[in-house]
């Protein structure tokens, strides 16, 4: 493919358009957490002067704040139909209390205790966002881009991603039916490419990645794939295909860390046990959940692969099966709190395992069908070759399977106008942590609530 034809140029105003635009982000999220405090305490203040200035018919008028605020709480604080019922709850609290307190005179103040609430839960939402701000970095003078034009359904090629690489001045690959990702790679490199990107999905960003760390370059991830989740998590917008290419022309840089499993990097997880043996699974991709339900049975059957999985707990307890075991390059948020799915933190240096147990009705139930930990080793032994899902593609490797991570191996580079952070980046988990986090933001101080471990700089190139 032929190399850039022209180069974007920039005026110096339009250079120094991206920070004054995080300038100004910063100062929205300060206000933001500033007034979501100020509404909060407003609705505490107003539900107390209420019930003991007409103590006790007041009571009930407190109670029914209470409710509002803390449906509208749960609002911020969850996600999906957790996130419904929190507003709803908020909401019928507050009609409630207009139905049973409007002929006592207090409509008024039932009014004024929604508007809070409303306030405070847009002024959060607003806080919480996950846009962070990130150190400039040197500009490449010979960025590439390798494009897999199949990913995604094509997405590539729908949004005109090659030309707008090309006027940006990067080096357009693209990556032909047969060819061997990492030839095509390593053959830019040695050309004297001083940046890398891929579009394409999870595994052709792992497999990319990889060589960007060990070549010491700067990766850009372009989500031209189907779910893009390593873009999620590393603050790429994934709506944005042809805007995350300015990565590679002024992009700022964080440093990450990578996972390996049996030699392997992935930048997402593996997975064992049930979903693994599904994915394997002929006609996985054309029926999903159809497939996974058919490989339940077998994998925790007397001799599926998910009895075979031999495993030690932190407290060095040797464990035999699981229903799915997933290691991941950082650990995951899961349960039903805002970004729940994603991981806060790709720069912390441990691998996260999370274990489902296989269902045993003589067990003691547990509040949470899982179990997370976070360690920088972790191995599975098997009698038989196991079956895994590595960044969503089948692979069977053979025993053990020995997981460790790389931390802080590569330079990331992010679009200036992107996040910069996963959407569980920023918000925490619990109400008072919450409200903790909104201090910390109206102070001015580092939104995020995992700041980066004290891990040695990545490779610089030679």
């Amino acid at each position: 493919m032929s190399g850039p034809q022209h180069t974007l140029r920039r005026t110096p105003r339009a250079r120094d358009a991206p920070a004054r635009a995080r300038r100004s982000s910063r100062r929205r999220r300060r206000t933001a957490a500033a007034v979501a405090m100020a509404a909060a305490v407003w609705v505490a203040v107003l539900s107390v002067q209420a019930a003991v200035h007409d103590f006790p018919r007041g009571v009930l008028l407190l109670g029914c704040g209470a409710l509002v605020a803390a449906g509208a709480w749960e609002g911020v604080l969850r996600r999906g139909w957790g996130r419904v019922a929190g507003l709803v709850v908020a909401g019928a609290a507050l009609a409630g209390g207009v139905l049973l307190l409007v002929d006592e005179g207090y409509l008024r103040t039932l009014l004024l205790l929604g508007l809070g609430a409303v306030v405070w839960h847009a002024a959060a939402r607003s806080a919480f966002r996950p846009d962070v701000e990130l150190p400039a970095a040197e500009r490449p003078r010979r960025p590439v881009v390798v494009v897999n034009p199949r990913s995604g359904d094509g997405r590539a090629a729908r949004v005109g991603l090659a030309a707008a690489a090309r006027d940006r001045g990067i080096d357009v690959r693209e990556l032909r039916p047969g060819e061997d990702l990492v030839a095509l790679v390593r053959t830019a490199v040695d050309a004297g490419a001083d940046a890398v990107g891929m579009a394409g999905g999870d595994g052709s960003q792992a497999v990319v990645a990889a060589l960007a760390a060990d070549a010491g370059l700067p990766y850009a991830c372009i989500p031209a794939g189907t779910r893009n989740h390593f873009a999620v998590d590393l603050g790429v917008d994934r709506s944005d295909v042809v805007g995350a290419l300015d990565a590679l022309v002024d992009g700022r840089e964080r440093v990450v860390d990578l996972a390996e499993v049996n030699g392997r990097v992935f930048v997402n997880n593996v997975s064992l046990g049930v979903y693994a043996e599904a994915v394997a699974r002929e006609g996985y991709r054309a029926a999903k959940v159809r497939t996974l339900l058919d490989a339940v049975p077998r994998s925790l059957g007397e001799h599926g692969g998910s009895r075979d999985l031999a495993w030690t707990t932190p407290g060095g307890r040797t464990m035999r099966g699981a229903a799915v075991i997933l290691v991941g390059n950082n650990q995951y948020r899961l349960g039903g709190a805002a970004g729940a799915g994603t991981r806060p933190a790709l720069d912390q240096g441990l691998l996260g395992v999370t274990v489902v147990d296989p269902p045993d009705r003589r067990a003691q139930p547990r509040r949470r069908p899982w179990r997370q930990w976070e360690t920088p080793e972790f191995r599975v032994e098997a009698t038989l070759p196991v079956p895994v899902g590595i960044d969503g593609e089948p692979a069977v490797l053979e025993p053990p399977v020995t997981f460790r991570v790389r931390p802080a191996a590569l330079r990331v580079r992010i679009a200036p106008h992107h996040p910069g952070a996963s959407p569980s980046a920023i918000e925490p988990v619990g109400a008072l942590a919450a409200l903790r986090a909104l201090a910390r933001i109206a102070a001015g101080r580092d939104p995020r609530q995992l700041p980066p471990r004290s891990t040695p700089a990545a490779r610089q190139p030679g």
